[in-house]
């Protein structure tokens, strides 16, 4: 099977496609023959070695989503079986023909869906969902979402409106990306350069990190709440907490489907409810060939996309 590694640390020049044996599903693992990978962020900053708190040993493959054919059942896997077609998070080895899915984070893909709709939709709209859900928006509260543009930014916009909050704010790297957002329902859009970002809201939703988040934090109302679920790290001023009463909470999809597994599900229905609906739309940037997978990594860190940045294997 082909798998795309990394051997050194660097930019998209870094990944490699390699020749390789297939893998063999283990206890709770899923054998996927894949249709659509998704690039993210972390998949990214891991290349540099700057994801997960710290460098993965060498070689490494990106991990992130997937959406494929079963073909082969670990022991102790119950629920799936060999032709099945889903989708799941995977943590490690994603940019392969044939990957190890955890079966706990698998879902069936509808009939009615295509490989590239379930990878662009799932594990994105279950991040947006967790951020949201953690941050958990009252009544006439305001929400701003940093990476806006982004696979999960585009979509937290989207379910931020569907859950009826008044006015939300994208934050983006340019004003070429507003017009796409407005059309999601932005209610305002902002770009990291301005001098001010508006009126504080009560809730950000930070996907960016790192020098961001400190001007993430000050757009924080007082006694606001900000959600963090990047992997670019950053520094969080303690006298800005002290001074505005605000909170910052960290997320991992890891911890969050393990921990609180029955709103994970519940999150996992309701993606499919609404994009069957048509009420929330997953956009797909660009579709590229596993091998132009160092394409795909400068795409996002140009922070061109619009959505998703999709390999096809």
């Amino acid at each position: 099977m082909r798998r795309v590694r990394f051997h050194a640390y660097g930019g998209p020049e870094v990944l490699r496609v390699e020749e390789a044996e297939p893998p063999v599903p283990g206890p709770g693992e899923l054998l996927v023959r894949t249709e659509a990978i998704g690039v993210t962020l972390p998949c990214v900053r891991r290349t540099h070695g700057d994801g997960n708190g710290g460098g993965d040993p060498l070689p490494a493959m990106p991990g992130g989503e997937i959406a494929g054919t079963v073909v082969a059942v670990g022991p102790d896997v119950t629920g799936f079986a060999v032709g099945d077609r889903v989708t799941s998070l995977t943590f490690t080895g994603s940019y392969a023909e044939l990957v190890l899915a955890p079966a706990f984070l698998a879902d069936r893909i509808p009939d009615s869906a295509s490989a590239v709709e379930a990878v662009a939709l799932v594990r994105s709209g279950q991040v947006a969902l967790a951020a949201l859900s953690t941050a958990a928006p009252r009544d006439g509260e305001s929400v701003l979402i940093t990476g806006a543009a982004s696979a999960t930014g585009h979509l937290a916009v989207q379910l931020a409106k569907l859950q009826g909050v008044p006015r939300v704010v994208a934050a983006v790297s340019s004003a070429a990306k507003a017009d796409f957002l407005y059309g999601l329902g932005a209610d305002e859009v902002v770009t990291y350069d301005q001098e001010s970002w508006g009126e504080p809201a009560d809730i950000v939703l930070d996907g960016v990190g790192g020098e961001l988040l400190p001007r993430a934090l000050a757009a924080v109302t007082e006694g606001g709440r900000l959600i963090f679920f990047n992997s670019g790290g950053g520094t969080v001023p303690a006298y800005e907490l002290l001074a505005g009463s605000k909170t910052v909470t960290g997320l991992t999809m890891r911890r969050f489907a393990t921990v609180h597994r029955e709103r994970y599900e519940q999150h996992r229905a309701q993606l499919w409810e609404l994009a069957g609906a048509g009420r929330l739309r997953a956009a797909v940037h660009a579709e590229l060939p596993l091998e132009e997978a160092a394409k795909a990594h400068e795409i996002i860190e140009a922070r061109a996309n619009l959505g998703k940045v999709v390999l096809r294997p």
